[in-house]
């Protein structure tokens, strides 16, 4: 076998709580942006007859301690659907240039809406008009018929469609849609890894308790972390 180039290895003592190294790494990915969408996620799901999906995600804020991702969706979407039937997700961060990637496994829950009202009002015009015209994963007879549905519930938010918003002030303050917001995908499992030569990679896993409170949270145990081999 060849020498294993060992600089790019997990810490010899794992830290107590892997959330924070794992959002060094996200930061890290984001401000390198050597890539499309670096925040990007893979989020599994579960369906009612026991089938897995899934899809790509982008992860709008990564909360290292207590230690949840989130992101927004319609909440009549199918993942919406699925989440609420079994709220068991599971998740991938993937950074092929850089050699990592990181899995978590955990439950979801919705966020509060002052955490998507507050998201919400970054977003463009467009996407906000977005949110409110598109009945996202349901069948739609053409893309013609889209547009029409769209152009139609703009006209109904007292919108002219005429307007280039990018040569005016938006002077339209819409409010977010009932059915949109965001997720908060709480970890109980997470495993970091990280390319080795001679395909000796490094990885560790962590796992804790989640216990959901009253207030639609969770409280957390203390994380159990081991290294595992490639």
């Amino acid at each position: 076998m060849n020498k294993i180039v060992s600089a790019n290895t997990l810490p010899q003592t794992l830290p107590d709580n892997p959330m924070h190294l794992a959002k060094s790494w996200f930061d890290a990915a984001c401000s390198k942006n050597n890539q499309p969408n670096p925040n990007a996620m893979t989020l599994v799901t579960v369906s009612k007859s026991n089938h897995p999906s899934a899809r790509i995600v982008l992860c709008k804020s990564f909360i290292a301690d207590p230690g949840y991702v989130v992101f927004f969706t319609n909440y009549q979407s199918r993942k919406s659907s699925e989440i609420t039937h079994n709220s068991n997700v599971s998740l991938v961060f993937h950074w092929d240039h850089l050699g990592r990637q990181i899995r978590i496994e955990g439950k979801a829950i919705l966020s509060s809406s002052e955490e998507s009202d507050a998201y919400f009002k970054t977003r463009n015009l467009g996407s906000q008009l977005s949110a409110w015209g598109s009945d996202q994963s349901r069948p739609i007879e053409s893309r013609e018929k889209l547009i029409e549905q769209m152009k139609q519930r703009a006209d109904e938010l007292t919108l002219n469609n005429e307007i280039n918003a990018k040569e005016m002030a938006n002077p339209f303050k819409l409010t977010r849609p009932p059915h949109w917001g965001g997720i908060q995908i709480w970890a109980s499992k997470i495993e970091l890894w990280m390319v080795g030569e001679d395909r000796v990679h490094d990885r560790a896993t962590w796992s804790r308790e989640l216990l959901l409170t009253d207030g639609n949270t969770f409280t957390t145990g203390k994380w159990l972390g081991t290294r595992l081999q490639p």
